[in-house]
C-alpha cells in the first residue's frame, strides 16, 4: 500500500565541509546519524516524459525508506513523495499515477545513482527535530544512450514534518555565509541527466543514414507556421492565443490525473472544468481552428465530461443537502435523514470513483490525450488564426454572448416550471462557454475581457444555484421514497424540498435585474 509524504527541502552545491549549524537561530544541537549507502535506479520513458514534467520515479535500496518512490512537484522546493514497498517490479498503484504522462510507452531504467549520505539532525532545545541535513557524495551512471558517468557532492536540507518553512531560510543564511550556494538543478536526477548526456554524434544520425535522408539544417528543416509565439513564448496572433489556452487545459487534464485517482478533494471538478474549457474553445473559435479536426476531439471531450460529471454532480448535491440539513432546527428533523443521506453519498461516490478510474485507464481516454498532443504539435489553423488577436477574439466572445442573450430572454418569457428550468440550464451552459471564450481573450485584451469573465461568473453562479436546486429536489424525492418504503417519516425531506424550491424562486426573481445589468455593461 502506497503512502504520501510532503517533502520540503533545499539543495546546495559545495565541496566544503558543513559550517557549524548550531549557530542557526533555534538550533540547540546537531546530532550525527551516521553514513548510509543509497542505491537508486530511476525509471522513465526513452523520451524522458517524466523528467520533462519534473517527476521522478525510482527504486531505492538502503536507508530507512527503501522502496519505490514517486515524486510530483508541488512548488519550488516542495514535492509530494508517494512510497510503495520494495519489490522487483513497479507497483501497479504507482504505474497508474503516471499513466496520463507515460500512456503506452515503456518505463525502463535510465539512471543509477549511488550515494553515500552523511546525515545530521538539527534539534531544538527540547530535542525536537527541526530539519535533516545530509551531505551526499553522488556517483551517477546513465543506463541508456551509450552510458556516461558523473560525480558530485551536494548538501540537502529537508524540513521536519509539520515544520515551519521559514526555518529553511535561517539554515540557508548560515550556509551562504559559509560560501555554500543553492544548487542549479532541481533534483539529483535532473543533474545526472544533464551531466551524463552523451555528446551529439557528428554527421547524420544512424536513423537518418538508414533512411537515406540528410540531417535537417536550419534552412531545410520543416518550416514552423509563420505565425508563432515570440522566442519568449509571448502569443502574437489570434491562433497563438487560442493555442496557449488549449495547451493550458491539456496540461491540466494530464496533471490532475493522479489527484483524481487518489480522490483528492476538488480534483474531479477541476478536471471537468478543463475538459469543458477545451470543448468550448473548439466551438467558440471555429474561425481559428478547423472544426474538421476539432469536432471529433470535442465529441471525446463531451464523453469525458459526462463521465467526470457522475462523481462531481453527486459530490455537489451531497454537500448542498448536508449543509441544508445542518441548518434545520432540531424539531424539523424527523427520522434518520442524516444517516440515509450519508449512506447515499458514500455509496454513490465509491461507485462513481471506481468507474472514473477505469475511464482514465481506458484506451479512449489515453488516445484523447495523444490526440490533443498531436493537435498542439500540428495545429489545424485557419486563415483567421494569423489575424490580430483583438478583433478575432472579441468577435468570438460577442457571438457567444449574443447566443446567450437569446437563451436567457427566452427563459424569462416562460412561466415557472419544468420548461423554464430546462431553458435556464441551457443558458447556464452557454454562460460557461462565453466565460471561457473571454478567459482565452484576457491576455490579448486585458480589462474588457476580464470584465466579461467577472460578469459571466456572476451569472453562472446565479444560474448554477437554480440548477443545483432542481437537481436537489429530484434527489430529495428519490430519498423520501426510499425512506417511506422503509417505514420512515418523509417530513424532513419535504421541509428540505420546500427550502430548495424557495432558493430556486429567489434565483429566478433575481435574474431579470442581474441580466439587465450585465447586458447593458457587457464590453463586447
Amino acid at each position: 500500500m502506497a503512502d504520501t509524504k510532503r517533502e520540503i527541502e533545499r539543495k546546495y552545491e559545495s565541496d566544503a565541509a558543513l559550517p557549524d549549524l548550531t549557530r542557526v537561530p533555534g538550533v540547540a544541537s546537531v546530532r550525527g546519524r551516521g553514513v548510509t549507502h543509497l542505491d537508486a535506479t530511476y525509471h522513465d520513458t526513452t523520451d524522458q516524459r517524466l523528467a520533462a514534467s519534473s517527476i521522478t520515479l525510482r527504486r531505492r535500496t538502503g536507508g530507512a525508506d527503501a522502496g519505490w518512490h514517486l515524486k510530483f512537484p508541488v512548488a519550488p522546493g516542495v514535492r509530494d513523495e508517494i512510497r510503495a514497498p520494495l519489490s522487483d517490479t513497479l507497483p501497479d498503484e504507482l504505474a497508474a499515477l503516471v499513466r496520463s504522462r507515460v500512456r503506452d510507452r515503456e518505463l525502463r531504467p535510465v539512471v543509477r545513482l549511488r550515494s553515500d549520505r552523511d546525515v545530521r539532525h538539527l534539534l531544538d532545545d527540547q530535542d525536537r527535530l527541526l530539519a535533516e541535513v545530509s551531505v551526499d557524495t553522488v556517483h551517477a551512471e546513465r543506463l541508456t544512450g551509450g552510458g556516461g558517468e558523473a560525480r558530485w557532492t551536494e548538501i540537502e536540507v529537508e524540513l521536519a514534518d509539520d515544520g515551519d518553512p521559514a526555518f529553511l531560510d535561517k539554515v540557508e543564511k548560515r550556509l551562504r555565509k559559509a560560501g555554500v550556494r543553492p544548487s542549479s538543478s532541481s533534483s539529483k536526477l535532473a543533474r545526472a541527466l544533464a551531466e551524463t548526456e552523451p555528446a551529439p554524434a557528428a554527421g547524420p544520425s544512424a536513423h537518418q543514414a538508414a533512411a537515406g535522408t540528410p540531417p535537417a539544417t536550419a534552412p531545410e528543416a520543416a518550416p514552423r507556421h509563420k505565425h508563432h509565439p515570440r522566442a519568449d513564448g509571448t502569443p502574437v496572433t489570434a491562433g497563438d492565443h487560442v493555442l496557449a489556452y488549449v495547451r493550458a487545459q491539456r496540461d491540466a487534464l494530464v496533471e490532475l490525473d493522479p489527484a483524481v485517482r487518489q480522490d483528492v478533494p476538488d480534483a474531479v471538478h477541476r478536471m471537468r472544468v478543463a475538459t469543458r474549457r477545451l470543448r468550448s474553445t473548439f466551438r467558440s473559435f471555429r474561425s481559428v481552428l478547423d472544426r474538421a479536426a476539432t469536432d471529433p476531439v470535442a465529441a471525446d471531450l463531451k464523453w469525458l465530461a459526462a463521465e467526470l460529471g457522475k462523481d462531481r454532480d453527486q459530490e455537489v448535491l451531497a454537500e448542498r443537502l448536508t449543509q441544508a440539513l445542518g441548518r434545520l432546527p432540531a424539531d424539523q428533523v424527523d427520522g434518520p435523514v442524516g444517516v440515509r443521506l450519508a449512506a447515499w453519498s458514500e455509496a454513490r461516490h465509491k461507485s462513481a470513483h471506481h468507474e472514473l478510474v477505469a475511464i482514465l485507464d481506458s484506451r479512449r481516454h489515453l488516445t484523447l490525450l495523444d490526440t490533443l498532443d498531436a493537435l498542439l504539435d500540428g495545429p489545424p489553423l485557419r486563415k483567421k488564426a494569423a489575424a490580430r488577436p483583438d478583433k478575432v477574439l472579441a468577435k468570438a466572445v460577442a457571438k457567444d454572448f449574443g447566443k446567450l442573450a437569446g437563451l436567457v430572454e427566452h427563459a424569462l418569457e416562460l412561466p415557472p416550471g419544468t420548461e423554464r428550468d430546462a431553458a435556464l440550464h441551457e443558458a447556464r451552459k452557454k454562460t460557461k462557454r462565453t466565460r471561457y471564450a473571454a478567459e482565452a481573450a484576457v491576455p490579448a485584451m486585458g480589462e474588457p475581457a476580464e470584465e466579461a469573465v467577472r460578469d459571466m461568473k456572476a451569472l453562472q453562479s446565479l444560474l448554477g444555484d437554480h440548477q443545483d436546486s432542481v437537481m436537489a429536489r429530484r434527489t430529495l424525492r428519490e430519498l423520501a421514497a426510499v425512506g417511506h418504503a422503509a417505514g420512515e417519516s418523509d417530513f424532513t425531506y419535504g421541509v428540505l424540498h420546500a427550502g430548495e424550491a424557495h432558493r430556486a424562486r429567489a434565483a429566478e426573481e433575481a435574474l431579470p435585474e442581474a441580466w439587465g445589468s450585465i447586458r447593458r455593461a457587457f464590453p463586447f
